[in-house]
């Protein structure tokens, strides 16, 4: 097999008719077919859809019409985004069946992008109950060590984007959900700001947490992604109804002069990150700082402060949707799901709107922090990628890097900062604020391009 190539570099050879669209997706399928055994990223294969995908985008390079930079690369879609007559499962008993009648949003518009569709991914059951052994398809795994967690739930993306068995893909984010299997799968994964991309046509998890957007190999091609994905959608009632700018016209103007805060505290006291993962940070910030970048430490209320408001709200928006199924098939879903999910019968209206005030505190708390910043930096992940069998039931009860920007509605993105213990990646978090995304990935791609770690692949692709 050749190289695995980068959003950004097919499209460019693609423009340039030196890559032909179907023979990138017939790549993709046969890696898919040697890798996917030992991954389970995917839970269905859509090879004729894509194969006709890719005849389309080839015909338009020959006649000179191209859609964009997305035309003819292949891509596939967590197993939550409605496909119009294609099986969307959420990975549980209770959807094995499902059919939608109906595209999501972002569906269609990278279908209108000229994307080419591979299939449907491995997520935690409903995009929360995970890594799980009693559902009707296994959990997906780390590319990096077959025998390691993904993190969750967008876990098959992150595993497929790794493998390169996708060049891109889409992810959701309540509490973390892309930027965690971004972080242990060595990949780069952004949540936008809320309301900048649509969720209609996205089994919800928590509505005021919800957040979809893509997960690729680098910080450019989710940008290339983005501007396919974002835009005003009425069928979402938290859209934002406002022009969707250019995510990539800033990505080469490097980072001298920018702010960048460092909740150091995050990490290095409320949940205090692996060895590597520290070093990652460091050294991401050494990087930074020796292109031009200002460094300041700012201090936040206590992570423990934002995961306990978040992570209240979210389960109980979640019971909220799944109550008639828990009432009237509770062991239909698997058992990580339905332990954590009916915590939330437990939780009291009374106690729901005190996480909602405290929220809005939050809020305006970050919002002064970061009046005189242009982003901040923090962990992703507190260390490597445990063992896939030893992951606790009740791990999302320690302090999460991630729900603060759930919370506030701040865009994030994890990118990669290095391998620790067993060769797995570590990665570092960097947000900006509301609808800043030109920023965010400006300084994500200048920390890329100064690092080695985007030309390392999992050695099970060699």
């Amino acid at each position: 097999m050749s190289a695995i190539l980068t959003i950004a570099e097919a499209s460019r050879l693609i423009a340039d008719k030196v890559l032909s669209p179907v023979e990138l997706t017939k790549e993709c399928l046969a890696r898919i077919g040697k890798l996917d055994p030992a991954l389970n990223s995917f839970l269905l294969l859509t090879e004729e859809r894509a194969l006709a995908d890719a005849r389309a985008a080839e015909a338009r390079v020959m006649k000179g019409a191209l859609k964009g930079k997305l035309d003819g690369i292949p891509i596939a879609h967590k197993d939550i985004y409605n496909t119009a007559g294609i099986r969307t499962t959420a990975h549980s008993k209770l959807l094995e069946h499902n059919v939608p009648t109906k595209d999501a949003t972002t569906v269609h518009l990278l279908a209108e992008a000229g994307t080419v569709m591979l299939g449907k991914l491995a997520t935690h059951e409903f995009a929360m109950g995970g890594p799980s052994f009693d559902l009707p398809w296994p959990p997906a795994r780390n590319p990096w060590n077959p025998e390691h967690f993904t993190a969750g739930s967008s876990s098959g993306t992150g595993a497929a984007v790794a493998a390169g068995l996708i060049l891109g893909g889409t992810g959701s984010d309540t509490g973390g959900s892309i930027r965690g299997p971004a972080a242990l799968c060595g990949i780069a994964g952004i949540k936008p700001t809320y309301g900048l991309v649509s969720r209609a046509g996205i089994l919800p998890l928590a509505f005021t947490l919800d957040h979809s957007g893509p997960m690729a190999w680098t910080s450019e091609d989710c940008a290339i992604l983005l501007q396919a994905m974002a835009g005003y959608d009425a069928a979402d009632p938290a859209s934002a109804n406002r022009p969707v700018p250019d995510f990539s016209a800033e990505l080469n103007q490097g980072v001298k002069g920018l702010r960048v805060g460092v909740i150091r505290h995050f990490h290095e006291t409320d949940h205090q990150v692996s060895a590597a993962t520290q070093a990652g940070i460091e050294t991401g910030l050494a990087v930074l700082r020796e292109q031009g970048a200002v460094m300041s430490d700012i201090t936040l209320s206590p992570l423990q402060d934002y995961h306990a408001c978040g992570f209240l709200i979210l389960i109980v928006e979640a019971y909220a949707v799944h109550e008639p199924w828990l009432q009237s098939r509770f062991y239909d879903y698997g058992e990580s799901f339905r332990d954590r999910i009916g915590l939330a019968a437990l939780v009291s209206g009374a106690e729901y709107l005190h996480a909602i005030r405290m929220r809005r505190d939050l809020c305006l708390e970050m919002a002064a922090a970061m009046a005189d910043v242009d982003v901040v930096v923090t962990a992703a992940q507190p260390g490597e990628a445990l063992p896939i069998k030893e992951v606790p039931k009740w791990s999302s009860f320690k302090p999460n890097f991630t729900i603060p920007f759930n919370v506030t509605g701040y865009p994030a993105l994890s990118v990669c900062t290095g391998f620790g213990a067993g060769g797995l990646p570590v990665s570092m978090q960097i947000a900006a604020k509301p609808f800043c995304e030109p920023t965010l990935f400006r300084v994500a791609h200048a920390y890329e391009q100064a690092t080695g770690w985007r030309g390392q692949r999992p050695a099970m692709v060699a």
